[in-house]
């Protein structure tokens, strides 16, 4: 005889398997939209732009192409086709990019048409904001830059930020110079939450040189790691007042490149590339190039293939062999990474070491000549076998050695890294 059916423990299993099915597919649901969620906008290629340039046709973007320059500003939609015809990226500018927007209904929607246009555009790379806003403004800019995230996550909201140098009312904060500089960055960080930092500074005097010009790149690299974004530093490449600042010569360029690599940066721009009443910039007003474009030529294929290697790594720590302005920090002298004393000859500015590894483990240093003036040969002593970088062909040599012999240029660097 065969064993009646339990419907009583049927109805219980159904009645468990509906409330299973009910709590679990919220949660796959989840599982299918966090990826959307958690996706956001990254650097990709370091990047390599400018400030102050024409508007961008085939010729000008032709010139970025040769260049080296891989981000272009774009003035409408129209010039985002010029930059995908030559494989660049767009900065784009426009009226509807301002806080206000968001409180008129009728340009929200515009902004919102906009949105949905550019972040279809395969040239496109980021929404340009504002260039150096005060204190002030944070609160209504992150509310701007929260909406562009929300609606545009793989885009960037660019932002670029005052230097050391600004004074308390331009900041909108109080204090002496790295008590006012370090609430800025601290309220920008806080209220705005950018994706990258962007900083300018400008050092070159008509006589001598800024002091604050390590102390800014010391400030802007810790507030970059303790937010958990890249940074990028805007450099002088031309003058706008000849009797106060002189225009830098490519020796002077290369030396604002290497630095700038070996605190940590993803991105550099140039100040100016062409602009009415800059002088000296990287290109004239009616397309020539000068003296600076054809050195940058090679610097920012430089700076793409040492940054591109640095990427996947954290900055360790940055250190001077001599130099002992504010925010430069001495090279300890237990490091991992040193120059042999006998080898290395004694500059008044020496050296800038930047430290970089997976983690908290040390592999890479980034060796810069701080004398732009002076070519220079040197010792890096590691604790191991060392390799060093050909940024030219993105090419790895192993010295087979602990010590490796760097030739470096007027203000240039190297990329060593202990051999794998």
């Amino acid at each position: 005889m065969k064993k009646l059916i339990d419907y009583s423990a049927v109805t219980r299993f159904v009645y468990i398997l509906f409330l299973s099915l009910f709590t679990y597919t919220p949660r796959m649901w989840a599982a299918e939209t966090e990826p959307a969620a958690t996706v956001s906008w990254q650097v990709g290629t370091p990047i390599v732009t400018y400030w102050a340039g024409p508007s961008l046709t085939d010729t000008v973007a032709q010139q970025m192409v040769e260049g080296g320059f891989n981000l272009v500003w774009c003035g409408s939609e129209k010039e985002l086709d010029v930059a995908g015809r030559y494989g660049l990226r767009g900065l784009l500018t426009n009226g509807l990019l301002v806080p206000a927007s968001l409180d008129d209904p009728k340009r929200r929607e515009q902004l919102d048409a906009l949105i949905a246009r550019v972040s279809k555009h395969s040239a496109f790379y980021a929404y340009y904001l504002i260039d150096e806003p005060n204190a002030s403004q944070f609160p209504l800019l992150g509310k701007l830059v929260a909406y562009l995230r929300q609606s545009d996550p793989l885009h960037l909201a660019y932002i670029n930020l005052f230097p050391t140098y600004a004074n308390n009312k331009q900041l909108g904060t109080k204090g002496d110079v790295v008590t006012a500089y370090k609430e800025h960055l601290r309220l920008y960080i806080e209220q705005v939450k950018p994706s990258l930092i962007s900083y300018d500074h400008y050092q070159f005097r008509l006589k001598g040189d800024g002091n604050q010009y390590f102390l800014n790149l010391a400030m802007i690299r810790r507030a970059a790691q303790e937010a958990g974004v890249p940074f990028l530093n805007i450099v002088q490449a031309c003058t706008w007042a000849p009797n106060a600042m002189r225009v830098p010569n490519p020796d002077e360029l290369r030396y604002l490149v290497y630095s700038t690599l070996a605190y940590g940066a993803q991105g550099i721009s140039y100040y100016v590339y062409a602009h009415v009443n800059h002088k000296g910039s990287l290109v004239s007003l009616d397309g020539t190039p000068g003296p600076l474009y054809h050195a940058v030529k090679y610097y920012n294929r430089e700076f793409i293939a040492i940054a591109r290697e640095l990427q996947p790594l954290h900055s360790l720590g940055v250190y001077h062999t001599a130099m002992r302005e504010p925010g430069c920090e001495p090279l300890p002298i237990d490091a991992l990474f040193h120059l042999d004393s006998l080898q290395s000859p004694t500059l008044p500015r020496g050296f800038l070491l930047g430290f970089f590894g997976a983690e908290e483990k040390l592999t890479h240093a980034v060796v810069v000549n701080l004398d732009y003036t002076t070519k220079v040969n040197t010792s890096l002593v590691g604790p191991s076998e060392l390799e060093l970088f050909d940024a030219t062909t993105a090419q790895w040599t192993n010295a087979k050695k602990a010590a490796i012999e760097l030739i470096l240029p007027p203000g240039g660097g190297k990329l060593v890294r202990v051999a794998r």
